[in-house]
C-alpha cells in the first residue's frame, strides 16, 4: 500500500544512526520524562474502545467554518496571520511569505479508505484555491500529520518541503522530487531559497511510524518559522517536556504560539499535551499568543470532541493566556489579542445528539479484535 511510504536507505539512513536518539534499532526519547505525564495505571484504551465510542466524541453537526479567500485577498497589517484549516493544517503568513504546516486534506487520519479516523466536516478550501505557497512544514510521519493523498496532489507543485530526517523518504515515494525536500535535526536551521523565511527543527516528545514495523524510524520534531520581524512556534506532536525552555532562549520570543491540545489520555500523557500541559509549555515557552491545534478534526482519543478546548478555556481563564481561537477559515493576526467567541457551541441541539456511526468495516475490525489490541499503535 503506498500510503504506508518508505522507510529510509542509505545516506538518510546513516544520518539517522548518527543522531544521539538512536539506540542501534530505532530513535527514541532520551529527555527525561517528566513525573506525573503519564499514569502507570490507567489502562490503554483498546480498538473497540476506540471504535465504538460514545456520541459526544464527534459534533452534533459540522462546524462553522469561512472561506479564506477574500481575507487572504489583504495583506496582513501586522505582517502575521494565521488560518487554522482544521487539526494542526494551518496557514501561516509571516513577514510576506507563507508557510502550511502539516497539511491534511484526506477523508480520514489512517492508511486505509474504509477503515479509520474520520474528518468531522470538509476542509475550509480546496488545496487547488490555497493561494502560492513557499514552503510546507511537515513535523512527523503520522497519518494526522503526514497525508499521502495531500502530497500527492502537492507534487504536482513546486512547493518545497521542510521536514524532519527520514520522513523525506515518504515524500519522494509519493513522487515529491528529492530537490525539493530539505530534512532537518533538532537545532537546525533551514532557509528558504528565494524568500526571508528560516525554519529550525526543534526537540519534541513523541515517536513516529506509519505501520506495524516501521515504529521511530524517522524523527519527530517541533518547529520555529521566523521571518525577518516575527516568529512562531509549533508543537507537532509532543508530551510536555522542559526543552521548551530552552527553545525559548535559543529560538524565541514568539509571536505565535501553536500547541496541540487533543487526542490525550492518561495512559499516553508523556507524548501529547493536552490542555492543562499545553499551558504549562506555553509558560516555558515565555509567553505569546497561544493558539490550540490538533483538535476539533478527527476523533483520535476517547474524550469527547470538544473537551479540549473547553478545557482550555476553564484552565487559561486564571491567568489570563492570551488565547487565539479562530473559527475553520479564518484568518487571524495575532496582535490583534481578539477576545475569544466559542463560536463551537453553536448549532448543538438541545436534545439528543447525533452518535457516532460505525461503518461496517470498522465495526467488523473492532468486534474481531475485541479488546486484544491497545490504542494508539504504538
Amino acid at each position: 500500500m503506498k500510503s504506508f511510504g518508505k522507510p529510509p536507505q542509505g545516506e538518510r539512513l546513516e544520518r539517522l544512526h548518527d543522531l544521539p536518539l538512536w539506540d542501534g534499532e530505532r530513535l527514541r526519547n532520551i529527555h527525561p520524562v517528566l513525573p506525573g505525564l503519564r499514569d502507570p495505571d490507567a489502562p490503554r484504551p483498546t480498538l473497540r474502545d476506540f471504535f465504538c465510542g460514545d456520541e459526544n466524541r464527534t459534533p452534533p453537526a459540522p462546524l462553522p467554518a469561512r472561506d479564506p479567500r477574500s481575507g487572504w485577498a489583504r495583506k496582513p497589517a501586522s505582517g502575521l496571520r494565521a488560518t487554522w484549516l482544521g487539526h494542526s493544517t494551518v496557514l501561516l503568513e509571516i513577514d510576506g511569505f507563507r508557510v502550511l504546516t502539516d497539511p491534511v486534506w484526506g477523508q480520514r487520519a489512517s492508511p486505509f479508505t474504509l477503515l479509520g479516523p474520520r474528518r468531522f466536516q470538509p476542509v475550509p478550501i480546496g488545496l487547488r484555491d490555497l493561494p502560492p505557497i513557499d514552503a510546507v512544514v511537515i513535523s512527523h510521519d503520522h497519518y494526522d500529520h503526514l497525508d499521502y493523498p495531500t502530497i500527492r496532489a502537492l507534487a504536482k507543485s513546486k512547493v518545497p518541503f521542510v521536514t524532519s530526517l527520514g520522513v523525506g523518504a515518504h515524500l519522494e515515494s509519493w513522487g515529491i522530487a528529492p530537490s525539493r525536500i530539505t530534512e532537518l535535526v533538532w537545532w537546525q536551521s533551514h532557509r528558504v531559497p528565494g524568500t526571508g523565511l528560516t525554519i529550525t527543527a526543534a526537540p519534541s516528545q513523541h515517536f513516529s511510524g506509519r505501520g506495524l514495523k516501521d515504529r521511530n524510524q524517522t524523527l519527530w520534531s517541533s518547529m520555529v518559522m521566523a521571518g525577518d520581524r516575527h516568529r512562531v512556534f509549533f508543537s507537532g506532536d509532543t508530551g510536555l517536556t522542559t526543552e521548551y525552555e530552552v527553545i525559548r532562549d535559543r529560538l524565541g520570543p514568539f509571536d505565535l504560539v501553536m500547541l496541540e491540545v487533543g487526542a490525550f489520555h492518561p495512559s499516553w500523557g508523556d507524548i501529547h499535551l493536552g490542555p492543562a500541559n499545553a499551558l504549562a509549555a506555553h509558560r516555558l515557552l515565555g509567553g505569546g499568543v497561544l493558539m490550540p491545534v490538533h483538535w476539533g478534526t478527527f476523533a483520535l482519543a476517547t474524550h469527547a470532541w470538544d473537551e479540549p478546548v473547553e478545557d482550555l478555556l476553564k484552565l487559561a481563564a486564571p491567568s489570563g493566556t492570551d488565547l487565539l481561537l479562530p473559527r475553520l477559515g479564518e484568518p487571524v493576526e495575532p496582535v490583534e489579542h481578539r477576545e475569544v467567541q466559542p463560536w463551537w457551541r453553536g448549532g448543538k441541539p438541545a436534545g439528543n445528539r447525533r452518535s457516532m456511526e460505525r461503518e461496517p468495516a470498522e465495526a467488523a475490525v473492532a468486534d474481531q479484535l475485541g479488546d486484544q489490541l491497545p490504542w494508539p499503535l504504538d
